[in-house]
């Protein structure tokens, strides 16, 4: 028998739900009763909707058009968007172009697609691939950032200009390790100085020391990237004691756009192939020389659902900028197209917006049925089902709820993906039952209530693992 609570009273904190003798039994009725009571009384608000996948009849529906802060469950949208709209098997091709005149090449044009993926091994193989044809001079190097326009800082990000943290990273066509710079510190003797190096090579000076301490001292290391002369400088100094292995400090770049043009000449002359000066352009007419490709879109996609990485959401949303023209795709437009595929696929109540990618910051606003009518059409759409499922993060498994439903009998049976921000939680996801027991798609949104992640998952949990009975 379908079990669903329909709003009929109303309260100072909106609408509660009506209850009934069925209602009072079913203990996922209950939970979200408890869980909405919760939340009004502190001053939040809780969108929340679960659709049984089979026939899409709605089980649980608690203000479940109510468009809220969704967190990093917007990255369920931009997954689902790029599986519909690109193909799983898409991949991101990063080229080399160029006249090769003899051992020279006159322009050497290094150009990108949008790989979140992309890594300095793959720039050296580049750069190896043209030293073994030869090449011995490059009288300049050109990055070609045109497939994106020049916005790199997605929209919202704004809201936190001084983060330095790699998770508000610039996107750009050629994003070079996450346009990310790395700081390596080795400790030494005591009272020596540690060794430290930078990596991606060759995109940015080092300046200052770490001094290695004492055993036991623990780490004090402090980085701080400046723009400079045109160039990037990584201010370091602290110290690290002996005995203590490698450590790794990585800071986001703020202007990406020449940072893998100097990593590739970095790697070039190490190569024995003399470089002139990297600047900025887009490709001419040149011929390609050679290329390296990320892994198929749905390889790249676990990065979204299982680590919630900003980086390669906001890279991915910004590529579904799709369009005829040979406009540079911008993050604006792909909005749109996001919202427009959106629209088509659940219907959309007033109030809903797409901003960014992510979910970061305070930019998004989408309903729970929202969520739950897209992930029941993901599901039963053939061509990325088998691919959109298994993005997602395993209850009690691995991914970001590897430490949720551990010692319950919904652990192993929860698919779904998480959002944190600081009053924003939200699950949304599938409940894959036993047997002939068709699948459960939910989502639960709250906002408001700033502060109290652990009472509010553990409270959503309660609502999921009901979701099985």
């Amino acid at each position: 028998m379908a079990l669903c609570i329909a709003f009929a009273v109303s309260s100072s904190h909106g609408e509660l739900p009506a209850t009934s003798e069925t209602a009072t039994r079913a203990p996922q009725f209950r939970s979200l009763l408890e869980l909405k009571e919760w939340v009004d009384k502190r001053g939040g608000q809780l969108s929340a909707c679960a659709i049984d996948l089979k026939t899409g009849r709605e089980i649980l529906d608690s203000s479940a058009d109510a468009p809220l802060n969704p967190a990093s469950n917007m990255k369920l949208i931009t997954a689902a968007a790029a599986l519909d709209l690109l193909g799983p098997s898409r991949t991101f091709q990063t080229s080399l172009y160029g006249d090769i005149q003899g051992n020279r090449v006159p322009r050497l044009v290094l150009k990108g697609t949008g790989d979140p993926s992309l890594s300095e091994p793959q720039l050296w193989r580049l750069a190896n691939a043209l030293a073994t044809r030869g090449v011995k001079h490059v009288g300049e190097l050109v990055v070609d950032q045109t497939y994106f326009d020049d916005q790199f800082v997605p929209p919202a990000f704004e809201q936190q200009p001084n983060e330095w943290a790699t998770f508000r990273a610039p996107i750009s066509a050629i994003a070079l390790e996450r346009n990310t710079v790395t700081l390596n510190v080795l400790p030494t003797e005591p009272d020596a100085e540690a060794r430290v190096w930078l990596e991606p090579k060759g995109i940015a000076t080092l300046e200052g020391s770490v001094r290695t301490a004492g055993k036991g001292k623990g780490q004090h290391v402090q980085l701080t990237l400046e723009g400079k002369a045109g160039a990037l400088v990584a201010h370091v100094a602290g110290s690290l004691a002996t005995g203590l292995p490698r450590q790794r400090f990585a800071k986001r770049v703020d202007d990406p756009r020449l940072l893998p043009g100097e990593n590739l000449r970095a790697h070039l002359r190490q190569l024995g192939v003399e470089v002139g000066a990297v600047s900025q352009n887009s490709v001419g007419s040149e011929p390609r020389i050679t290329y390296t490709a990320s892994a198929p879109l749905s390889e790249l996609l676990k990065e979204l659902g299982k680590h919630s990485d900003n980086f390669y959401a906001e890279m991915l949303f910004k590529g579904l900028a799709i369009t005829e023209s040979s406009s540079p795709r911008s993050t604006v437009l792909a909005s749109k197209v996001v919202t427009d595929w959106l629209e088509k696929r659940t219907g959309l109540p007033a109030g809903t917006r797409i901003i960014n990618g992510s979910g970061l910051f305070d930019a998004n606003r989408i309903s729970a049925r929202t969520f739950a009518k897209l992930l029941r059409w993901a599901y039963n759409d053939a061509r990325i089902r088998d691919e959109f499922v298994p993005h997602l993060s395993i209850g009690g498994i691995d991914g970001t709820l590897r430490s949720r439903f551990t010692g319950s009998k919904a652990r192993g049976r929860i698919r779904a993906k998480t959002g944190t921000l600081r009053d924003a939680i939200s699950l949304s996801g599938y409940v894959l039952k036993d047997g002939t027991a068709p699948p459960v798609a939910f989502s639960f949104l709250v906002t408001g209530i700033p502060d109290q992640h652990a009472a509010i998952r553990n409270r959503i949990d309660e609502v999921v693992q009901d979701l099985l009975e």
